[in-house]
């Protein structure tokens, strides 16, 4: 198996429109917590269940490795300065 950073990438499946917009809305805020609520809000999720959030967070991290999004309790989401390049790949693709 292949351990570059790009296997991930290469490997699985686009994303879908929800989570291209959640990674997008990641890209914004770069080097700053996205709460879950500002998060559903900037994506276009709203109007979906709140926990609709976590389920498109695996799939990203699914794509880009477990560590390219960080949980900071109890606030929300951060996309790791690392995973930055790769992200902008993926909403390139």
């Amino acid at each position: 198996m292949d351990a570059s950073p790009n296997a991930l990438l290469s490997s699985a499946a686009p994303l879908t429109t929800q989570e291209t917009a959640v990674l997008q809305v990641f890209l914004d805020c770069q080097g700053r917590v996205v709460s879950r609520a500002e998060l559903a809000r900037r994506a276009g999720l709203n109007g979906l269940n709140s926990r609709r959030c976590d389920s498109l967070l695996v799939a990203i991290r699914r794509v880009l490795g477990p560590e390219s999004i960080r949980t900071v309790r109890s606030r929300g989401w951060m996309l790791q300065p690392a995973a930055v390049d790769d992200a902008r790949r993926v909403i390139a693709a």
